[in-house]
C-alpha cells in the first residue's frame, strides 16, 4: 500500500523515527539539514524527543503528529525535528535541561521550542490535542511579535541549561570515613518502605544501582535492617506483577507502590543491571528465588531480545494491538482452558481471578505464599515447583500466538555493555560456562563491529549499519564490561582494549579544570551545552562509570594517573554524594573502596581459572582479581607462574601475603565477619 506521506526520517535507522516516517507531520532528523532550514525560513525549531517503548509517546503520536490539521500547522508554523533519545542522549539531556527548568518536571515525549542555533526557549511533556494546537499558536504568535522576549528567554535558558550539572574540582586529599556513611544511610533509611520494599512512594522503580550499593554497605556494615531491606525488594519485585511471571525478565517500573501493576515496556538496560543485582545478591544470601529469576532474566533477553547477527535489542513495548500490557495479561477463561484441572493451583498462587485484578485482565503476580497451598492441593515444594514450571510453560506456548509488542530492534553500545556485566555476574553466581560465552560473544561484536581505529565507538547499530559517535556512557560502561570480563576470563587482550580506550576517554572527554567528563567527545560539541552526567538515575552515572574503570583499571594495570583521576571525581563528588545517597549509589560504592581499601588476590598457574571459579561464588565485593594460566607481563603477575603449582597471593595496600594454594584460607583473611 501506497503511503500518503513520507518525510525525511524514512532513510533513518531508529525504529523510534521510523515509526514518525509517514507522518503528514514533515519531521526532520536532528542535523544540518533541519538547522539550515530553520535558519533559511527564519522558523524556530520544534523538537520532539521521545522512545520507541514510550506509551504517551504513542499517544500523542496517534492524537496529534497523525492528525493533518495539526499537522498542518506544524508545518507552517515550525521546522519539526524528532529525535531518539535512545540514539541522542545528548540532545535529550539539553532539552530535558530545560523543560524542567520551566517547569519542574520532565519525561516523554518531550516537546521543545528553540530558536535556528538550538538554543530552546518553551517547552514541556505530553500535550492532548487541543492543548497542542493552542500551544502551536501562541509560540508562533510570540515567535512574530515578541521576538526580543523570545531571545532573552532562550538566552536566560540556554545559560541555565549550560551551567547546571558542571561540576566544581575540590580538594583531592578528601578523608573518607564510615561514621559519614552510616549517617548518610540512616537518612536514607527513612524513605524504605518497610512493607513492599524499594521507595516509600509510587511509581516504583527498581533503581538497582543504588540496591547495589546497599548491598556492597551491608558487606562492610553487617547492618541486620539493610539486609532485611534488600532481601524485602528483590522478594517483592520478583514475586510482583513488575516480573514477568511466565516469560521472565523485568517491567520498566510499577505504576503503583505494590510492584503490581507495570508500565509494560521492557527495557534492555533494565534488565542487565537486574540481572547483576540478582545474581550478586543469590551469591551473598543462596536464595533460590533470585537463582530463579537470574535464569528466567537470561532466558527472557536470549529468547526475545537477542539479535541474528549477536548482541541484543533494546526493548519491547508496551503496547500490542493498541493496547497497553494486552501480550502480558490473562482473562480466567483462558488460564482454565490452558491448563485445564491445574488451573485452580495456579489461579490461587497468581491470583488469576473471574473480575480480573486489572481493568485489562489479570496481571499475573505471587499473591500467596506455597506454603498456604501446599497441604489445600496435597503437594510436596518439589512437586508443587515442577508442577508451576509447567504450567508456566504451558501458558509461555500459549502466549507466544498472541500479537507481539513492537520491538526496537537497534543495538546500543551502553546497554549491551550493562548485559556483558550481568552475564559475566551470572556467570559467577552459577558457574554456566554458557553465560561466560554469551559475554565474550556479546563483547566481541562491540570490538568487531562498534569501534572505529580499535578504540572510538559508536553508539547504535541495526541491519549491518554502525552509526553515531558513541557518548560517555558508551565508553564507560564498556570499560567496565572488558574489566570485568578479564576478571572471569583471565585473558588480557581485555584489558589490553580497555586501556587503548580509556587513554582515547580521556583524551576527548576530560576536561582538567574540574576533573571529570563531559557527555560529548570535544570533537562532537556542536550543541547549545557540553553536560556532565554526575548522578545516578536508572542508569549508572557515566562520570561515575568512569571513576569506578579508572580506580580498577589502574590497580589492574599499576597505572597511578588512572587512580589519581578517579580519587580527584570523587572529591569532588563527596559531598552531593552524602547528600543525596540514593542516587549517587556508584559513587558511594568508590566511597567504600576509599574507607576500607580492597584486596587484589592474584592467580597464578595452570589451575587458575578454576580457583577464581570456586572463590566467585561467594560475595566478596572488597577483591580485585587478577589471574593467569601462563607467564604474564602484569605488574602483579609477573615472575610469579609456576607450571607445577598454582599459588594464591593476597595482596592490599601494596604488600602481599605470603603464596598459598588453600583458597578458604584466602576466604578466611578476605571476609569481613
Amino acid at each position: 500500500m501506497k503511503e500518503k506521506y513520507t518525510n525525511s526520517l524514512i532513510h533513518e535507522t531508529s525504529p523510534y523515527l521510523l515509526q514518525h516516517a509517514h507522518n503528514p507531520v514533515d519531521w526532520y532528523p536532528w542535523g544540518d539539514e533541519a538547522l539550515k532550514k530553520a535558519r533559511d525560513e527564519n522558523k524556530p525549531l520544534l523538537i520532539s524527543i521521545g522512545y520507541s517503548a514510550c506509551h504517551w509517546c504513542h499517544v500523542m503520536a496517534h492524537e496529534s503528529f497523525e492528525n493533518e490539521a495539526i499537522a498542518k500547522l506544524m508545518n507552517e508554523f515550525f521546522v519539526c525535528v524528532k529525535v531518539d533519545r535512545e540514539e541522542r542522549p545528548d540532545i535529550d539531556q539539553i532539552y530535558m535541561d530545560a523543560v524542567q527548568l520551566i517547569s519542574g518536571r520532565g519525561g516523554w515525549p518531550l516537546n521543545c521550542f528553540a530558536l535556528s542555533d538550538g538554543r530552546p526557549f518553551y517547552g514541556g511533556t505530553y500535550f492532548s490535542t487541543a492543548n497542542w494546537a493552542s500551544m502551536l499558536k501562541a509560540i508562533h504568535h510570540a515567535y512574530v511579535t515578541e521576538n526580543d522576549k523570545v531571545e532573552r528567554s532562550a538566552d536566560q535558558l540556554s545559560e541555565g541549561v549550560r551551567i547546571s550539572g558542571l561540576i566544581d574540582s575540590r580538594e583531592d586529599h578528601t578523608f573518607y570515613n564510615m561514621k559519614e556513611l552510616e549517617e548518610a544511610v540512616e537518612g536514607w533509611k527513612s524513605s524504605f518502605d518497610k512493607r513492599e520494599g524499594g521507595e516509600n512512594k509510587a511509581p516504583k522503580f527498581p533503581m538497582p544501582i543504588s540496591l547495589d550499593f546497599l548491598m556492597n554497605y551491608y558487606f562492610y556494615s553487617k547492618d541486620s535492617a539493610i539486609l532485611n531491606h534488600l532481601k524485602l525488594s528483590l522478594d517483592k519485585m520478583a514475586k510482583g506483577g513488575i516480573y514477568d511471571q511466565i516469560g521472565g525478565g523485568f517491567a520498566r517500573y510499577s505504576v503503583d507502590q505494590y510492584w503490581k501493576v507495570p508500565h509494560f515496556e521492557k527495557m534492555l538496560y533494565d534488565n542487565a543491571q537486574l540481572l547483576s543485582l540478582y545474581a550478586k545478591a543469590y551469591r551473598l544470601t543462596k536464595r533460590s528465588l533470585y537463582k530463579k529469576v537470574v535464569k528466567e532474566t537470561i532466558g527472557f533477553v536470549e529468547r526475545e531480545l537477542s539479535m541474528t547477527e549477536g548482541g541484543f535489542n533494546s526493548a519491547l513495548d508496551a503496547d500490542s494491538e493498541g493496547v497497553e500490557g494486552k501480550f502480558y495479561v490473562w482473562e480466567k477463561e483462558e488460564v482454565d482452558q490452558v491448563l485445564g484441572e491445574d488451573s485452580p493451583v495456579f489461579s490461587e498462587y497468581y491470583e488469576v481471578l473471574e473480575s480480573a485484578n486489572w481493568e485489562e485482565g489479570n496481571i499475573l503476580h505471587i499473591k500467596k505464599d506455597k506454603s498456604e497451598l501446599l497441604d489445600k492441593y496435597q503437594l510436596s515444594e518439589t512437586e508443587f515447583d515442577g508442577l508451576i514450571e509447567n504450567l508456566k510453560q504451558k501458558l509461555l506456548l500459549a502466549r507466544s500466538e498472541r500479537v507481539r509488542p513492537g520491538l526496537d530492534d537497534k543495538f546500543l553500545t551502553a546497554w549491551n555493555s550493562l548485559l556483558i556485566k550481568g552475564y559475566v555476574d551470572a556467570y559467577k553466581a552459577l558457574g554456566d560456562e554458557a553465560y561466560l560465552n554469551k559475554a565474550i560473544e556479546t563483547a566481541t561484536f562491540i570490538k568487531e563491529r562498534m569501534t572505529q581505529s580499535g578504540v572510538q565507538l559508536y553508539r547504535t547499530y541495526k541491519n549491518g549499519d554502525a552509526r553515531i559517535n558513541a557518548f560517555l556512557d558508551d565508553y564507560s560502561f564498556t570499560l567496565e564490561a572488558f574489566v570485568a570480563l578479564y576478571q572471569v576470563s583471565f585473558d588480557e587482550s581485555w584489558l589490553k582494549c580497555a586501556d587503548d580506550m580509556m587513554k582515547y576517554v580521556i583524551q576527548n572527554f576530560y576536561d582538567e579544570k574540574s576533573g571529570m567528563f563531559f557527555y560529548t567527545s570535544s570533537e562532537d560539541s556542536g550543541l547549545v551545552a557540553r553536560k556532565m552526567e554526575v548522578m545516578d538515575n536508572v542508569i549508572p552515572s557515566s562520570n561515575a562509570s568512569m571513576a569506578e574503570s579508572l580506580y580498577q583499571l589502574g590497580h589492574l594495570l599499576g597505572n597511578e594517573k588512572y587512580v589519581e583521576i578517579s580519587a580527584q571525581m570523587l572529591a569532588n563528588m563527596k559531598e552531593q554524594t552524602l547528600k543525596y545517597l540514593s542516587y549517587h549509589g556508584k559513587w558511594a560504592n568508590l566511597i567504600l573502596k576509599q574507607i576500607e581499601s580492597p584486596y587484589e588476590l592474584v592467580i597464578s598457574g595452570k589451575e587458575a581459572r578454576s580457583f577464581q571459579k570456586a572463590f566467585n561464588k561467594r560475595f566478596l565485593p572488597n577483591v580485585l582479581i587478577l589471574g593467569s594460566e601462563k607467564e604474564s607481563d602484569l605488574p602483579l603477575l609477573k615472575n610469579r607462574f609456576s607450571n607445577k603449582t598454582t599459588s594464591l597471593y593476597l595482596c592490599k595496600d601494596k604488600a602481599c601475603f605470603l603464596p598459598t594454594s588453600n583458597l578458604d584460607e584466602v576466604i578466611k583473611r578476605i571476609d569481613i565477619k
